[in-house]
């Protein structure tokens, strides 16, 4: 782990302090405590507490500097077995209290609403199996823009105080990677984003594909529409100005009740935790309108039909700027189907090298522990690729605990590997059972 994080040693430095040695302490840290404040840190690695909450707090290292490299270095090592999509999505954790920087009452997808929390948006990059985080904006709302004096006392700078929209962070992100040159075939993104018809327009403007997820009740028209001004009633009153469709709308969920058994095709899309995942796919060019506009616009509609856990059929509905001549519909399936990880991403951030831990108030330590957040979930990345032939199944928690065995070695090596090695095992014959089971979408 330190000779990872070596790499990054440029980043810590200080014209008057040695600070790198409170960055491998700190990353260290976050692997071995299971609670990942500054104080539990502090004690689990024997740095000085008041040195690392300076670290955290106050340092002048830039944090923006390591996102950015590592982000850089988790393009370079991911591999390219197929299409590299950059996943948005925004997760919130609960605070207390009014000072935490950006915390309000918001809502909060960790907990399914509206409560006192923080909120951020963020991205990773995903090519197949493998998956890592690379960006994160803060959210900050409304209350916190408009108060000069609050914004101050958090340490956030001038050019941040401006109130950005989710959605703005969003295509913030997008834009910004694209600058740096990271690499990637799609963006994708679920039904709050995909459901705002600018930002799918934003995102096509910056030459990028994307697969967005919508809601059920997004209106979609068969034909493109003509938009025309209605004819005037009556004698009476001022003449219409506001367009109209020659066509009447539906909702995707009404058209899916039209679908027939042939109008569907299966697929088969990515790995799972329980074997692969199949599902029955539909895929219908579609005109949308939004009404700040003067033209209906194209999309490509693709539904997806599977059977849960618990047997019931779970429906998925997307829009993409890709067409059927350019992509096969195993690629579209795929696309569609990744946004999976970056949940998943954020589930291991928080979990196992927790994310949700920091009880920092300012702007800067957010930003410094968010940064060495994601440079050790790079490092896990890192670990999963690099023991993937001899252990494929290698969860962050098993790295974790390779780690943590290396580093205080609490059992051998060839010990610790035995005990994942059993664990997997466990989880084969889970993956194996599923596989064979026939998927009774189409009857």
């Amino acid at each position: 782990m330190r000779c990872h994080i070596s790499d990054y040693e440029s980043v810590f430095r200080n014209k008057t302090k040695r600070i790198f040695d409170k960055a491998i302490k700190y990353t260290e840290g976050v692997i071995k405590s299971d609670m990942r404040n500054i104080e539990r840190i502090s004690e689990d690695t024997g740095v000085d507490y008041f040195q690392m909450q300076h670290f955290i707090t106050e340092s002048n290292w830039d944090a923006r500097e390591l996102i950015d490299r590592v982000a850089v270095n988790v393009s370079s090592i991911l591999p390219k077995r197929k299409m590299t999509g950059l996943i948005i999505d925004e997760s919130g954790w609960v605070k207390k209290g009014d000072k935490s920087v950006g915390v309000g009452h918001q809502y909060c997808g960790n907990v399914g609403k509206v409560s006192n929390s923080q909120v951020a948006v963020f991205a990773c990059l995903s090519n197949g199996d493998f998956a890592s985080m690379i960006d994160a904006r803060l959210f900050l709302p409304k209350d916190w823009c408009n108060d000069v004096k609050r914004c101050q006392e958090a340490g956030i700078p001038n050019d941040k105080m401006v109130f950005r929209s989710k959605l703005e962070l969003a295509i913030d992100i997008v834009r910004h990677q694209k600058e740096q040159g990271i690499a990637f075939d799609f963006v994708t993104a679920d039904g709050y984003y995909g459901n705002d018809a600018s930002f799918a327009r934003e995102i096509e403007n910056l030459g990028s594909v994307y697969m967005l997820d919508i809601h059920s009740d997004q209106e979609i028209y068969i034909e493109k529409p003509e938009l025309i001004l209605p004819e005037k009633k009556s004698v009476r009153g001022r003449n219409p100005k506001r367009l109209i469709a020659s066509l009447p709308g539906i909702k995707v969920n009404t058209y899916l009740s039209t679908l027939e058994a042939s109008n569907w095709q299966t697929l088969d899309v990515r790995n799972t935790t329980k074997g692969v995942l199949r599902g029955e796919y539909h895929f219908a060019k579609v005109w949308i309108w939004d009404k700040s506009t003067e033209e209906p616009e194209r999309r490509l509609l693709v539904i997806r039909k599977t059977i849960s856990g618990k047997g019931t059929v779970e429906i998925k509905y997307s829009f993409t700027n890709a067409n059927l001549e350019q992509y096969e519909p195993e690629g579209l399936a795929y696309m569609q189907a990744e946004r999976y990880f970056i949940e998943h991403s954020i589930k291991e951030s928080k979990q196992i090298l927790g994310m949700d831990q920091f009880q920092t108030r300012k702007w800067l330590a957010w930003q410094h522990q968010i940064a060495l957040n994601f440079l050790v979930s790079s490092f896990i990345l890192k670990e999963k690729l690099e023991f993937f032939e001899e252990m494929p199944l290698l969860s962050a928690r098993d790295a974790k605990e390779m780690v943590v065995c290396e580093l205080y070695e609490q059992m051998t090596q060839d010990q610790m590997k035995e005990r994942i090695n059993k664990r997997h095992a466990i989880r084969q014959k889970d993956i194996n059972r599923h596989y064979k089971k026939k998927s009774n979408l189409s009857k």
